[in-house]
């Protein structure tokens, strides 16, 4: 039987590699089907191997991929809720007790997380829905945090024209973080002394009573970033704004003391 099947097999690959004809090889598998007693066709009632009753496979099939594994076309993603700051900090407490020590400061950090995110997401209510005319986007909203005291807390919104793609559409960005590297490049340019008889790419100014520092470049247009007390920053990004003027207008549309007494700063 293994010799004939061997043959047999001997004769399918010579059919593939001389002749075209799809018959023939059809021909030829099924003679190989019939001398091994394989039941690939689904003529007979006696299931093929991997199968049950009418179906032909358990395997999973990839229909129009090639052989290739399925590209995923559905799904919900996940839910962003900010974790249970009361039942984290009760586990704290009770891990604590046990002396579960690593437990007790994992549940003390998704306490802090879930308190940074509150925190994140009521500063972007209390933002104004409009600036200049551009809308909020409220799709790009994002709140980030490590969980670790405001380290690494990020709070963005940005601003858009109903015509994005518009010739020179303005675009506004507001980012609100604690990062020691930005406040440090920030703290630099209060300490330098400006120059007059060029041109200028930076200065100081103020918004609302608070100092801040200015910035121009021909590619990414202009940034104003403004320390919040000891360890926060708000920074804006405006793209194709006519003036420094028209860039502060549009800071100063924004409550900075309402954000600074949210975070605590002052």
């Amino acid at each position: 039987m293994n010799r004939f099947k061997h043959v047999l097999c001997c004769c399918i690959t010579l059919g593939i590699i001389h002749s075209s004809d799809a018959q023939l090889l059809k021909k030829l598998k099924d003679k190989v089907d019939k001398a091994v007693g394989k039941n690939t066709t689904g003529d007979t009632n006696t299931p093929a191997p991997g199968t049950t009753g009418n179906s032909q496979t358990n395997a999973p099939r990839n229909q129009g991929n090639n052989g290739r594994n399925p590209s995923n076309r559905t799904g919900a993603g996940l839910i962003s809720t900010p974790p249970d700051v009361k039942e984290n900090l009760t586990s704290a407490e009770a891990s604590f007790k046990t002396k579960n020590y690593g437990e007790a400061r994992y549940a003390i950090q998704q306490a802090m997380l879930g308190v940074e995110l509150e925190i994140g997401q009521k500063i972007l209510k209390g933002l104004p829905s409009t600036v200049l005319a551009l809308q909020k986007d409220t799709s790009a909203d994002q709140v980030t945090s490590t969980g670790w005291g405001w380290a690494g807390m990020t709070i963005q919104r940005s601003y858009n024209p109903e015509d994005r793609n518009a010739e020179n559409a303005k675009q506004l960005k507001v980012t609100i973080a604690n990062n020691n590297i930005w406040m440090q490049a920030v703290n630099v340019y209060f300490t330098q002394t400006q120059t007059t008889g060029e041109q200028q790419n930076w200065k100081q100014v103020k918004v609302k009573g608070n100092r801040a520092v200015i910035e121009y470049d021909e590619n990414t247009g202009y940034k104003l970033s403004l320390p919040l007390g000891q360890s926060s920053l708000l920074i804006f990004e405006g793209i194709n704004f006519a003036n420094e003027q028209e860039m502060l207008k549009a800071a100063n549309l924004f409550d900075i003391d309402r954000i600074k007494k949210t975070l605590g700063e002052k």
